[in-house]
């Protein structure tokens, strides 16, 4: 399946796998990778120790290529941006802010910079800086989220830049992929479908929590400090919502939401955790390798949307 994507990322099939907070490491990213997707490692808040010794595991697991997540509001982003170049990283997807001050030591080092974006907006001032592509992030992802959803975000975008768009928001399976290219994407990126297979380090009650999920079962937090989470519902996410009723400061609900992904995911906590997880977890229903998803969902593509001139 050749796009714009997969030819410029050196990958088999144009599937990107999200960049997912103390979620996304190593071995998920190597398994991605080996089944012709793009694996990513998300570096999140980690310092740039941690990331090093992540890459050089992918690094042992792989001989494909991966790519690292990069939050630009990190407290460690300089520290890690410098890391990616150092291990000679091909690709970097960024987060959380403009990568307009790195851009130039990336793209001297020969990696490809495809930030996450929200509106078309976004994507036409990323462009101008130099990305090499863009992932049009809908709001029905997990995590943090922006304001438009995928169906009228992705050919808005698409409209607006001339650089490639990857589709993100509300895809997990074939149907998902065939409706991003028809909207004119030349490649997705899905995080929480990824959740759910086998080698995924994320704690058990996490990737359950998922599997049983119904299309009703995620909520936006954090509307009231204009910076939206979808999760799935729990005891926290409640809390957190009565506070906001209240007019709770930032800090109060800052302070709730403290380490509660990392004690979903790591320690199994999915009732005062965070369970971030997009809409699409109400379609989620079986765990399998990153080899079978990637290739049941290529497979059900080219049945769906007719061969792969289609892409091209």
């Amino acid at each position: 399946m050749k796009t714009k994507i997969s030819q410029m990322l050196g990958i088999k099939y144009p599937i990107l796998q999200g960049g997912m907070a103390w979620v996304s490491e190593a071995n998920m990213a190597a398994a991605v990778s080996n089944a012709g997707g793009l694996g990513i490692i998300a570096a999140a808040n980690a310092p740039a120790s941690w990331l090093r010794e992540q890459i050089k595991i992918a690094k042992a697991l792989t001989n494909m290529p991966f790519g690292v997540n990069i939050m630009i509001m990190s407290p460690y982003a300089d520290e890690v941006a410098k890391v990616v170049v150092e291990e000679n990283i091909k690709v970097v997807t960024t987060g959380a802010g403009s990568p307009k001050k790195y851009m130039n030591i990336w793209k001297d080092a020969g990696i490809k910079v495809i930030p996450v974006i929200a509106s078309s907006a976004m994507a036409q001032k990323v462009e101008k800086q130099g990305a090499d592509a863009v992932i049009a992030e809908g709001w029905e992802s997990g995590g943090h989220i922006g304001q438009i959803a995928t169906m009228a975000l992705v050919p808005k975008v698409v409209d607006s830049v001339k650089i490639p768009v990857i589709a993100a928001g509300g895809i997990g399976d074939e149907r998902g992929v065939a409706a991003a290219f028809m909207l004119g994407a030349t490649g997705v990126q899905m995080g929480t479908r990824f959740i759910a297979t086998k080698e995924c380090q994320a704690h058990r009650n996490y990737k359950d929590r998922i599997i049983k999920a119904e299309d009703t079962d995620t909520v936006v937090t954090g509307l009231s400090a204009s910076k939206p989470v979808r999760a799935l519902k729990n005891t926290m996410t409640n809390k957190y919502l009565e506070l906001e009723k209240t007019g709770a400061s930032f800090e109060e609900l800052e302070l709730l939401t403290f380490e509660s992904l990392k004690n979903a995911s790591e320690k199994g906590d999915v009732v005062s955790g965070s369970v971030m997880a997009g809409q699409i977890s109400g379609i989620i229903n079986s765990e399998l390798s990153c080899k079978e998803l990637i290739e049941k969902i290529i497979t059900g593509t080219e049945k769906l949307i007719g061969g792969k001139g289609f892409y091209e």
